[in-house]
């Protein structure tokens, strides 16, 4: 018998819908989000989309201040920096427990999702990319135990999803290649059951990302100027 599982509810799709605007671009770093005007775009109740914003709140993509309003989060060099730093602190420590008690089926899983993304990559579907990128990250996470920490690492996929996009509109498909080998040499570490080679790959790739994402808000600050 297959498991029930319920639809998002329309404060979810409401979420996503905006957290996608968000993270591709078209809502951008600090912009105020008009609620009448979301809700009539949307075509839902204001009631939706204020639950939405809550929703984002949590993920970290918007921030709601008393009488002024909703904004999208601004995109800078501390926010940068601590959600990279993070990532990468709840990444080794759960790669980790991988490395020692993956089974063969979760290899078989890393595997596919590398298949996958090398398929969008050649076929340039960058969203697509991007959503398996964090199923692949996802699924590293089999051996977390931690309520606490995948709890805490499914709120910042969004905030991950908009910081790779951004990299990604400065350095194209050469961000997309570093992410791909990035994946290969993390399952190479990982099916050899070596940690601290696994932690190495995750702390040289956070520190990339994070440079090429630096570097992209430094590239539009400069245009903008």
């Amino acid at each position: 018998m297959n498991a029930f599982k319920p639809r998002e509810t329309l404060t979810e799709q409401v979420a996503r819908h905006i957290e996608n605007l968000i993270a591709f671009g078209q809502l951008r770093s600090g912009e105020r989000i008009y609620e009448g005007a979301m809700a009539k775009q949307m075509d839902v109740s204001h009631g939706s989309i204020r639950e939405g914003l809550l929703l984002l709140e949590k993920r970290h993509l918007v921030r709601n201040v008393p009488r002024k309003g909703a904004f999208v989060t601004p995109l800078d060099d501390y926010f940068v920096r601590s959600l990279y730093e993070t990532l990468e602190l709840y990444l080794t420590h759960t790669g980790r427990k991988l490395v020692r008690h993956w089974q063969p089926e979760d290899m078989i899983r890393l595997e596919s999702l590398y298949d996958q993304m090398k398929a969008c990559f050649e076929k340039n579907d960058l969203m697509t990319f991007l959503e398996l990128g964090i199923e692949y990250t996802k699924a590293s996470l089999a051996y977390a135990d931690n309520y606490f920490i995948v709890s805490a690492v499914d709120d910042l996929w969004p905030s991950a999803k908009r910081c790779a996009f951004v990299a990604f509109q400065r350095g194209g498909n050469q961000v997309l290649e570093d992410n791909l080998a990035h994946m290969q040499e993390s399952i190479s570490a990982i099916r050899d059951r070596d940690e601290d080679r696994l932690a190495a790959i995750l702390h040289r790739f956070a520190l990339q990302q994070c440079h090429q994402v630096l570097a992209a808000i430094e590239d539009t600050a400069g245009k903008t100027a």
